[in-house]
């Protein structure tokens, strides 16, 4: 597997939880930090978007894109429902990214 780069499609949201923000990266850690700085101009500086809330791995990157696209066209409550199941309590899973 050596080589083979991962791919990440991702949520954030805001410290009320009231916006999403779903983006794709090849490098999660990376990316998160670019959100968390203020560095990424547009809609998740605009929110104040920091918290990762779900994320997931995706082996390609056409795979990545086309999951991204699958989640921006889900009503809200679907995207809400993914959230809960995998971290039930909204907490940042990237807290260990910077510690």
């Amino acid at each position: 597997m050596s080589g083979q780069r991962e791919y990440y499609v991702y949520i954030l949201t805001n410290k009320s939880n009231q916006v999403l923000y779903i983006g794709v990266t090849n490098n999660l850690q990376r990316r998160i930090y670019e959100h968390k700085k203020g560095l990424i101009e547009g809609f998740s500086k605009r929110y104040n978007l920091k918290k990762l809330v779900y994320y997931e791995v995706a082996p390609s990157v056409r795979e990545a894109i086309a999951r991204e696209k699958q989640l921006k066209n889900w009503h809200r409550q679907w995207k809400i429902n993914l959230i809960t199941r995998s971290n039930p309590q909204w907490k940042d899973l990237s807290i260990d990214f910077f510690r």
